[in-house]
């Protein structure tokens, strides 16, 4: 028989067993469910993946970051250091990463350069999806264009830089602008920019707000675009205007390069537009009045104006007497007596100095101008000092074929023409007789204050010997003398030293001489009959014929010559004291 206490025994332990047994199945499904929970509360990261961790510590080489997940990941230090080596976060701030990585030991690798790459790639895509700008620093000049930075490397072409072409593309070298994202390559690393679109749609804009205000007789301001010889081309804000050469000043503008810089702001008025065409004249000058209209009141001939060199050319100076209102000083208005070669020699751009008014056009808005007229006038000084008639002396200052120069005053110098150097010589050349440097004297014959001229004699310090020889040799008087010249119309007869007669190859002999030559020569004595005498003209005309008697009359024919054999006669002194005439033996 059975013992119901071992029965109950053995039933107790199996229970015990069993309970022993249930109750580890229960600890082992609690720890499986507990690991579960743990790791469901875990974040779920993925390598490659963007996360937002916390910074839990701070070490030298690396910043350990909790990612949310079973063990924290670490960043190298030096993507969290500034410029100078210092680190830019603390511990318990926020930062966005990516998992990188799993190094040996199973810890997360992260990176915040990537993750903020990471992040500009989105951008770009949103921006180029969406029409969005981006900002970025153009860092260098490449082939084809520019090398932008926006976070990632992009590229800039050159026909996209600017709304006209750019010659200089250096200039943008380190600015910051706006670009658009014309299209991109992720897998490539990619992007191509434009900053030209974003420069038209602004233009669009200031377009039509310039459009909508305005209109004939505005006032507005521009920045000079271009500048040509006709004119300026000022950008009104997406509209260009055009600024006519003649409408820049109520004076003369040569070149408004000179007076203007592109990029220059200024103030404008709208003369004329044209809405549909989009034409724009424009005007400075119509800013203020027109200085020309009372021109001549303000600036009388013979009055003395202050004004302001501003231009200098070869043949005078151009003067600003007041905004828009130029007169010129002619190289010869300049000074009496000094002679200009230029006269930036002697006036320099925006001296200051008077100047006297000589004439004013106001139609052609001309204004001629003098500065040695405020000064005294030399020349009416030396008319005062030297008379005509009075004997000056002076250094020759010059030879030249037509006279020679003599200095007599400071600046102002006596022209002795060539006539007037001798009574008696014919001068070939002043240098024959007179070297420069030389002292001589001069008589005054004439000065001319308005032209400006001094003339000057020699021969006039003596007596005029054609004065003598009119008085001494009447009409009909017989001369002798030495043929000093034949010419094909007669020879030249020096009747007294240094005074010489013609005698007409009609007046040669009563037969028909066809040369001089055929019966004198030079060196030859004759005697001729004084025709006429002009003292003024130093002329003597003289006739050989008038000395023989006529064959046709039946007298003897005797010639008043020395013959080549110097066979001589003074049968014309005889016919003179015998008071013989020629006869006509028609009558």
């Amino acid at each position: 028989m059975v013992n119901d206490d071992n029965l109950i025994s053995e039933e107790e332990g199996k229970r015990g067993e069993e309970a022993e047994e249930s109750q580890q199945n229960l600890n082992s499904e609690d720890m499986m469910g507990f690991k579960e929970l743990y790791e469901q509360s875990l974040q779920s990261v993925h390598l490659g993946e963007l996360v937002i961790g916390r910074i839990v510590q701070i070490n030298s080489d690396v910043v350990m970051v909790d990612v949310g997940w079973k063990t924290e990941g670490y960043i190298p230090a030096k993507e969290l250091k500034d410029e100078t080596g210092n680190i830019t976060v603390n511990v318990g701030d926020e930062i966005e990463v990516m998992v990188e990585r799993r190094d040996q030991e199973g810890n997360l690798v992260l990176s915040r350069d990537k993750a903020a790459k990471l992040k500009i790639w989105d951008d770009v895509k949103n921006a180029c999806d969406n029409n969005l700008p981006v900002k970025g620093t153009v860092v260098e000049r490449v082939k084809g264009g520019l090398s932008v930075d926006i976070g990632i490397p992009a590229f800039l072409p050159g026909s996209q830089v600017d709304i006209r072409p750019v010659r200089d593309l250096d200039k943008f070298v380190g600015q910051i602008l706006m670009f658009d994202v014309i299209k991109y390559d992720r897998k490539r690393n990619n992007v191509v920019l434009s900053r030209r679109s974003i420069l038209e749609h602004e233009r669009e804009e200031e377009k039509r707000e310039t459009l909508a205000n305005i209109h004939e007789g505005a006032v507005v301001e521009g920045i000079i675009k271009n500048i040509t010889d006709y004119g300026l081309f000022i950008d009104l804000g997406g509209i260009d205007g055009l600024l006519h050469v003649t409408d820049i000043s109520w004076g003369r503008i040569a070149k408004p390069s000179e007076n203007f810089t592109k990029g220059e702001k200024i103030k404008v008025k709208v003369l004329s537009f044209d809405r549909e065409k989009e034409r724009v004249s424009l005007g400075l000058k119509q800013l203020i009045e027109n200085p020309w209209e009372m021109i001549t009141e303000k600036y009388p001939v013979g009055s003395i104006a202050e004004g302001k060199v501003v231009n200098l050319t070869d043949y005078g100076a151009f003067v600003e007497l007041e905004p828009g209102v130029e007169g010129l000083i002619h190289v010869s208005e300049m000074f009496w007596t000094r002679e200009i070669r230029h006269p930036s020699k002697v006036l320099s751009l925006g001296q200051n100095l008077k100047v006297m008014i000589l004439d004013v056009n106001k139609e052609n808005k001309r204004i001629s101008l003098g500065l040695k007229q405020t000064t005294d006038n030399p020349w009416e000084t030396l008319k005062m000092k030297y008379p005509e008639g009075a004997i000056v002396r002076g250094i020759i200052r010059n030879v030249t074929n037509f006279g020679i120069f003599i200095g007599v005053e400071d600046g102002i110098d006596g022209l002795v023409h060539v006539s007037d150097i001798s009574w008696k010589h014919r001068i070939k050349h002043p240098s024959e007789i007179y070297r420069k440097g030389q002292e001589i004297e001069a008589v005054v014959l004439n000065i001319d204050v308005e032209n400006e001229k001094f003339s000057l004699g020699i021969k006039q310090i003596e007596k005029n010997p054609w004065e003598d020889f009119y008085e001494k040799y009447s009409v009909g008087s017989v001369v002798s003398g030495k043929v000093t010249n034949l010419t094909e119309f007669g020879i030249f007869v020096e009747v007294e030293e240094g005074i010489e007669g013609l005698v007409h190859i009609s007046e040669l002999s009563h037969k028909r001489v066809k040369a001089a030559s055929e019966i004198f020569a030079v060196g030859d004595t004759v005697s001729a009959v004084v025709k006429s005498v002009d003292v003024k003209g130093r002329k003597i005309r003289l006739s050989i014929k008038d000395t023989e008697v006529n064959p046709e009359g039946g007298h003897s024919v005797s010639q008043y010559i020395n013959n080549r054999e110097n066979v001589g006669s003074n049968l014309g002194k005889a016919l003179v004291d015998a008071d013989v005439r020629l006869v006509d033996p028609n009558k």
